[in-house]
Formats: C-alpha cells, sequence, structure tokens
C-alpha cells in the first residue's frame, strides 16, 4: 500500500504572497541566489549575447583551475608578445595592462591585469603562454565550457572582443561566477581588489558596485558596441546570503550602475534562504514487515536549503513509501521519498534506512502472518 504523509514546518508563515513585479532597463539579465542556485529574477538569460569582458571570467577561470592544480603558480613568470602587445596594448585603443613586448611578468600581476584593469593584453598573454596560441586557448576555453554545463557559451578570443561567433547567456555567466566562487577561495579576493598599479600606471576596478554596495566582492564589466554595458556581479548581504547577478545591453555606465544596484538590492533584501531539510535527521518511522524490528527510522541523505520570496508560505513536505516494507532492511536502502513543493517546483530526495532490520526468526513470522488475517 502506498502512504503519503504531509509535513509543515512549525513557526511558518501561512498567508499567499505576491512578489512585487520587477524588471529592468537591460535586455538580458539573471538574478540568482549562490548559495542554492535558486533564480529570483530573469530576462532573456538563456539567449547568447555578446559579453564583452565578461567573457574574461573564463580566462580567469582557466588560470585558477590551474593553480589550484599545481600546474602553475602566482609566481611563475610569462613573457609579453609583440602581438599582445600590438593586439591588446597602449596601441589597441581597449582596455589595456599596459604591459611592454618581451616584459616577463608574474601571474598574480597578470590576474590582476585581467580583473581589475580588464587587460586585453593581460589575456592574450595568458593564453598564449599557457596553450601557444590565442586560438588554441579558445578552444581550452570551449571544452571548460561544456564541462561546467556552459551550454550556451562559444568563446573565439580571451579577451572578450567583438567576434559574431563569440557568445554567452547571462544564466552561463551567473553559473560561471558562481564556480568561480565556490571553488576558488584562495584566489577569489582579487575581484575586490579595486586598484592596480603596473609599469608606473594606476587603474580602478571598473565594477561600480565594490564603491556603492556594502558585502559587492566581484566580478567583472564589460562593454563593446554591440554587448552594450554589462556587469557580472556578486553581493555578500548582512544575513551571510549571496547573490548573484548579471545584466547586459545598457546605454551607458550610468545606467549599468543603476540597474546592477536595483538587482543586488532587490535579491538582497526581498528574499530568504532556509534550512528546510538537515542531513542525517530522522523525519519518520516505516512499518518493516516479518523483521525483528516491526519499524526502521528512515534518515535524510543530505541537506536541503531553499531560497523563497520573504513572506511567500513554507512549502508542503511530502514522505512516500510502501507500507509495510518487507525484511530484511539493510543500513543505507532507499525505502521511502521526500517530496518539497508542489505542481512544476518539486524537490525530490531518498530517504534512508537508518540501521539493519534482520527477517525475524520463523515462529515471529508466523504470529505476524495469523496476527495479519484478523
Amino acid at each position: 500500500m502506498k502512504k503519503t504523509l504531509l509535513y509543515s514546518l512549525a513557526g511558518t508563515l501561512l498567508f499567499s504572497f505576491n512578489a512585487v513585479a520587477f524588471d529592468t532597463k537591460a535586455t538580458h539579465a539573471l538574478l540568482m541566489d549562490a548559495d542554492t542556485g535558486y533564480v529570483m529574477f530573469e530576462k532573456d538569460a538563456d539567449k547568447p549575447m555578446p559579453p564583452a569582458s565578461m567573457s574574461k571570467l573564463m580566462t580567469v577561470y582557466i588560470v585558477f583551475d590551474a593553480l589550484k592544480d599545481g600546474g602553475l603558480k602566482l609566481e611563475d613568470e610569462f613573457i609579453v608578445s609583440e602581438n599582445a602587445w600590438r593586439t591588446g596594448g597602449t596601441l589597441s585603443g581597449g582596455s589595456t595592462m599596459f604591459l611592454k613586448p618581451a616584459e616577463k611578468v608574474k601571474v598574480l600581476d597578470l590576474l590582476k591585469g585581467v580583473i581589475i584593469q580588464s587587460g586585453n593584453d593581460a589575456c592574450i598573454t595568458i593564453a598564449e603562454n599557457l596553450a601557444g596560441s590565442e586560438s588554441a586557448f579558445a578552444e581550452l576555453m570551449n571544452e571548460k565550457a561544456k564541462e561546467l554545463g556552459l551550454t550556451n557559451s562559444t568563446f573565439r578570443n580571451s579577451t572578450g572582443l567583438p567576434d559574431p561567433e563569440h557568445k554567452m547567456s547571462a544564466k552561463d555567466l551567473a553559473k560561471l561566477a558562481q564556480i568561480l566562487i565556490k571553488n576558488f577561495p584562495d584566489y577569489y579576493y582579487l575581484f575586490s581588489e579595486k586598484s592596480f598599479k603596473h609599469n608606473g600606471i594606476t587603474q580602478g576596478n571598473r565594477n561600480p558596485l565594490l564603491y556603492k554596495i556594502p558585502g559587492a566582492d566581484g566580478l567583472k564589466t564589460g562593454h563593446t558596441k554591440e554587448s552594450g554595458y554589462g556587469l557580472t556581479g556578486s553581493v555578500l548581504s548582512p544575513d551571510g546570503r549571496r547573490v548573484i547577478l548579471v545584466v547586459n545591453g545598457l546605454s551607458s555606465m550610468k545606467e549599468r550602475d543603476e540597474e546592477s544596484r536595483r538587482l543586488a538590492t532587490y535579491g538582497s533584501n526581498g528574499f530568504i534562504t532556509t534550512t528546510l531539510v538537515v542531513k542525517d535527521k530522522v523525519v519518520d518511522t516505516i512499518p518493516v514487515w516479518l523483521g525483528q524490528e516491526e519499524g526502521v527510522d528512515a534518515v535524510t541523505e543530505k541537506e536541503y536549503r531553499m531560497t523563497r520570496a520573504k513572506g511567500k508560505k513554507t512549502p508542503i513536505i511530502k514522505i512516500s513509501y510502501n507500507s509495510p516494507i518487507v525484511a530484511p532492511v539493510k543500513k543505507g536502502d532507499i525505502i521511502a521519498t521526500l517530496k518539497i513543493g508542489e505542481g512544476e517546483t518539486v524537490e525530490t530526495m531518498n530517504l534512508l534506512a537508518a540501521k539493519d532490520v534482520k527477517k525475524a526468526g520463523y515462529f515471529k513470522r508466523l504470529k505476524q502472518t495469523i496476527k495479519s488475517w484478523f
């Protein structure tokens, strides 16, 4: 017999809530909780778009990954080629770290040049030294994107300079930001640094959130004629929640400043994240048929945290199982299913047996069988 039990959480709000309508001037946008991955707002977020310098986040990811694996060190030095200098340096007219041909530069300084100064010459120098050429590095970027599940991203260079095939979606940028924050805590601090000086030239970080939103600590701006003004940002709220936002297609730096702050404020103040399920917690006792014990505790296999709009009621929690389950039962066996939510947004989790329940002896099984007849 299939049984379903309904659970509610004490102290939760039981009234319905209609979220305030929110929109943005950005043509592409996404607002996400960094911990749970819950999307609080999106606008044309799956469509590939010109990402401009925001795609430098993938260049940074490849360097961070190599550092974490131990194949690269922050003190290692790369040589600046004439191609990097001409294409991304002083003569290019674009964002530059002001590198010089044949200059030897530490990896740490190149990372700062990419993250803080958005230097195209720094990106090309990294690409050529790690992969031999920028085109080979772009293929490496595409391979990594596939591994990370960035399904709407295609890279043709390390810089984000205009190319009709160089595209990323807002959702992919948010996912990449989430990965950088989670996987590379030892290097993520670089995104919050507000200035960097190289070859006697000091440049400030172009991320407006760093100067105007408490808790803002990343990540990357972008601008070309094709993309408009964009930003991939991250803000840590006073309550410990981190929100990630992406905007693109804005008409000016002022508009980018205003819209990114609006999204950050909306995400930080309008939502909460709570732990609905604690790992290894006993949530029910399931009857056992023909066992040495009449029941076995069902425990959760993982923690589940949920982000929702403030005031929105806690979702219904349902536990379903075939009753009774038949002995023998081994610890860790899946004995029930826990479902959180209703409709299309349902999270499903297995419930596991907390211990072994051996099969009962002959006379006890006979007694249980006779008892069931009556």
